[in-house]
């Protein structure tokens, strides 16, 4: 089943961050996610808001900061959020415990079966998926830029939480703010890269305005993966990264005005303490 619904606001303390939910993870019992917007945040100039990135030059300090408050959204010290050191591929790794931020792995997915542990992802234009069987008690987050997406980040997950006893038909995937078609302009060498994949993946494709150049569905193209990957649900939440600079970070966007970085929005999910006695 595949849905693209309206973000529905989590409940925030009034300095707390701003955090969005899917309405098909919300519904979960023992499980807690939050698409976290900019908003809410300590860092300043052109990271303004809650910047998690801990790749950009925003002062570190600030950032720390920024990883307390979205922990804390999760009623959990700071050291139990995990972030990659991300690469835009289609690795897994399995976390059983939190890992320091300077020993983080090369990869772009995580999965866990361990309450109290956040898997945190970060994007500014690249979509960020959250999973869970909540039956199961089995949890993931991938970062799904176009390269990750191609090569099957959306399917490695899956597969790796099917090994923690997760079933595909009782997984749910939310789709968090992603850069969307009308402002994803690529050109013919990369379409030319998706048709001769599968032809099909040409109805991800509509013509810019400039000749040889077209606009790219990248929401679209995750939620094709996904449909015939056979979670039991999709739900992208509709959102734009670049064309909504108040709420959301946009690596695009940064680019086109010529500035030198940009922040990053964080999207996590965890098992609350104490569910995990309730796994099947």
């Amino acid at each position: 089943m595949t849905a693209e619904n309206e973000a529905q606001p989590a409940p925030r303390a009034a300095d707390g961050p701003e955090a969005l939910e899917a309405v098909a993870l919300a519904a979960l019992s023992g499980i807690r996610h939050a698409f976290f917007t900019r908003r809410g945040g300590a860092s300043q100039g052109l990271y303004a808001g809650l910047n998690g990135g801990l790749g950009s030059s925003d002062a570190r300090p600030a950032v720390d900061e920024n990883r307390r408050r979205m922990a804390g959204h999760f009623d959990l010290p700071p050291e139990r959020l995990v972030t990659l050191h991300q690469v835009h591929s289609a690795d897994v790794v399995v976390v059983e415990t939190p890992f320091p931020t300077d020993e983080r792995p090369r990869a772009d997915a995580m999965v866990s079966d361990r309450p109290g542990v956040i898997l945190g992802i970060a994007t500014a234009d690249c979509g960020p998926l959250l999973f869970a069987d909540g039956q199961a008690g089995v949890i993931g987050a991938a970062h799904a830029g176009w390269k990750g997406a191609f090569a099957g980040v959306l399917e490695a997950t899956v597969a790796r939480m099917e090994k923690l006893g997760a079933e595909r038909r009782r997984i749910s995937v939310a789709l968090g703010p992603t850069i969307s078609r009308n402002a994803y302009e690529v050109g013919p060498e990369f379409v030319e890269r998706f048709v001769t994949a599968d032809s099909a993946n040409a109805r991800f494709f509509t013509p810019s305005e400039r000749g040889d150049h077209a606009r790219f569905d990248l929401p679209g193209f995750i939620g094709a993966r996904a449909a015939a990957a056979g979670v039991g649900a999709f739900e992208h939440l509709g959102l734009c990264t670049y064309a909504d600079e108040t709420r959301f970070y946009s690596y695009r966007r940064a680019t086109h005005r010529n500035e030198n970085d940009y922040g990053r929005l964080i999207a996590a999910i965890a098992i609350t303490p104490g569910n995990g006695e309730s796994r099947a």
